[in-house]
């Protein structure tokens, strides 16, 4: 599970240095399917994860700011690596002994509901990953080469 996090962590770098390479109208650009916008979406990523590992699993006072402000593609960047130096050590130190452990889940319709860690966790990584598929459709619309999503050759599993 820890290096699918390292790769999420290594692609929405790289998604967010693309970023640098298109004007902030394309970035704000309404488009179809997922949050309909690139910057938000980058957005969205870091506050999941950090909602759900650092407030939800670790039940930390945490605050994530609205959109609205940190809409520019430096605070976004910013927020990003704010968010990963409070969430990484428990990515990193993560064991079998977590899976099982129950977090609870207060709804957007205030309902209490149960979660195991593990599910959780892999919950995570593979939302990042879904938007990162819409965030590589929407590059092509613009004519721009998408950030490269492979797992191999990232360095992950260096022999």
């Amino acid at each position: 599970m820890l290096k699918l996090f390292e790769y999420n962590w290594q692609v929405r770098k790289d998604w967010l240095d693309w970023c640098d390479t298109v004007n902030k109208e394309e970035l704000m650009k309404k488009r179809t399917g997922g949050l309909g916008y690139i910057l938000p979406t980058l957005y969205h990523i870091v506050a999941v994860e950090y909602g759900w590992i650092c407030g939800g699993i670790q039940e930390r006072a945490m605050e994530i700011p609205p959109f609205e402000e940190v809409a520019s593609l430096q605070q976004i960047k910013d927020f990003s690596a704010r968010c990963h130096v409070e969430i990484a050590p428990f990515v990193y130190e993560w064991n079998d002994g977590l899976e099982e452990r129950i977090m609870i889940d207060i709804t957007d319709e205030g309902e209490r509901e149960a979660h195991k860690y593990g599910e959780v966790m892999r919950h995570v990584i593979a939302h990042e990953i879904h938007h990162i598929g819409q965030l590589s459709i929407w590059s092509r619309e613009i004519g721009k080469i998408p950030v490269n999503a492979n797992l191999i050759g990232r360095g992950l599993f260096d022999i």
